[in-house]
């Protein structure tokens, strides 16, 4: 399968899509090249545990989906170097979605839901004052439908604004993971 935005995938794309995140050792290996930049297979066998043959298989399996490139003037012969790409994707309306592509999407959701749990938690036992690098902020407040979305392209441009590539990090830098999420509290 070829490269595809995003935006202009199938359902059975979206599908896989979700299912290939949801593996626990592409979601491995897609973490390692996030942090580290670029690896090959015997690299992920040994930090990861497992067999050349599986993270080379698995690494195959990430690049059909685009999410991750060969680094062509690094490979030679059967060693290929990978690289992640850059990725955004935003889950259509679920009406709209097939059964196939709703189960695999949940699935995923209910992945990082448990991991968003889990930074939650840090951030909380992390948290060192204003100053600290763990922040936490919760919020209640009114807003109406066109302001939530309205709010949520100026997070993402916010984000974007104080954000860099792993290439471009100056050295204080660290990878940060941050998560929004916004949704009406439930009538009494």
């Amino acid at each position: 399968m070829a490269p595809r935005k995003p935006d202009n995938m199938t359902s059975a794309e979206r599908t896989a899509l979700y299912r290939t995140l949801a593996h626990p050792l592409r979601g491995r290996i897609l973490q390692y090249l996030g942090k580290h930049g670029e690896a090959n297979s015997a690299t992920l066998a040994e930090v990861l545990g497992e067999s050349t043959g599986s993270t080379s298989y698995h690494l195959r399996k990430l690049a059909e989906l685009g999410l991750i490139t060969e680094i062509a003037e690094k490979s030679a012969g059967r060693e290929r170097w990978w690289r992640s790409l850059p990725f955004e994707h935003t889950t259509p309306d679920p009406a709209t979605m097939e059964p196939a592509e709703y189960a695999a999407a949940e699935h995923l959701g209910r992945l990082k839901a448990g991991h968003d749990i889990d930074l939650y938690l840090r951030a909380v036992r992390e948290w060192a004052g204003p100053d600290g690098w763990a922040q936490v902020q919760r919020t209640g407040t009114y807003m109406a439908k066109s302001q939530v979305r309205e709010f949520v392209e100026e997070y993402k441009a916010l984000l974007a604004r104080y954000s860099f590539s792993r290439e471009d990090a100056p050295a204080d830098a660290k990878p940060m993971s941050v998560r929004l999420f916004a949704v009406p509290d439930k009538p009494a």
